[in-house]
């Protein structure tokens, strides 16, 4: 594996936007930002950019990596996804070099750059007295990159702990879309959509709450799966 833990192309992206459940806000936010690309070079004469950096943060397992995804899918942009907290080195003078790399390979090719748990460069307290001095040139180094990033590259990253990363970092953000747990009636929604791909006789399934989406889809194909094998496994002993 390279610097980075994966490239996807844009064609090769399967989930759309219009699949994953926001709230109006998140929305709202989302269609103005794919505007803006859309008709980037018309704001680019009157010198307005294009707010290119985007913080998804909330709660797990509610759509983060499946809606930066689906955002470069929709701007047909091929995505580095980049997990930071699995790319730092040993020495952390070559994480800096690495994440530099990284960063002009998405500018380079105006791709959509996806950093996964972006709260890693909030942990300079749990580093020794030894590397905080590297750790923190290694957040110096991300925060000048985000500032001379190229408007036509879009940055999107995501965690679940936002309250631990660094602020200086987090001003560089123009916007930030916090997910949370959906309520009873957007699982229900879910649920309903979910279950509408089978017969009526796999639709019977106890459904629960509090949860995050993802971890309702694993419910219900667990449970589908189960019946499945339940009905096969009466139809053997027949």
């Amino acid at each position: 594996m390279g610097i980075y833990d994966l490239m996807i192309k844009s064609k090769e992206i399967e989930l759309s936007l219009d699949q994953i459940h926001f709230s109006q806000v998140n929305e709202d936010t989302l269609n103005q930002l794919l505007n803006e690309f859309k008709h980037f070079e018309a704001l680019k004469k009157y010198d307005l950019p294009i707010d290119n950096k985007i913080l998804l943060h909330g709660h797990t397992g509610c759509g983060k990596t499946a809606t930066a995804k689906a955002i470069a899918k929709k701007l047909n942009k091929d995505i580095i996804i980049l997990n930071l907290g699995g790319i730092v080195s040993s020495r952390l003078g070559e994480t800096a070099k690495n994440v530099s790399n990284i960063f002009q390979k998405a500018s380079r090719d105006k791709s959509v750059l996806f950093i996964d748990e972006f709260d890693f460069l909030g942990k300079l307290r749990d580093y020794d007295d030894k590397d905080s001095g590297e750790m923190k040139r290694l957040v110096n180094t991300v925060i000048q990159l985000i500032d001379y990033l190229s408007n036509d590259t879009l940055l999107i990253a995501a965690t679940n702990h936002i309250e631990i990363i660094d602020k200086a970092v987090l001003r560089r953000f123009q916007l930030r879309l916090k997910f949370e747990l959906p309520s009873r009636k957007e699982l229900d929604s879910y649920y309903d959509e979910l279950l509408n791909r089978y017969p009526e006789k796999l639709q019977d399934i106890e459904r629960k709450y509090d949860i995050s989406y993802a971890e309702a889809k694993d419910i219900i194909h667990r449970e589908v799966k189960k019946l499945i094998i339940e009905w096969e496994e009466k139809k053997a002993q027949n």
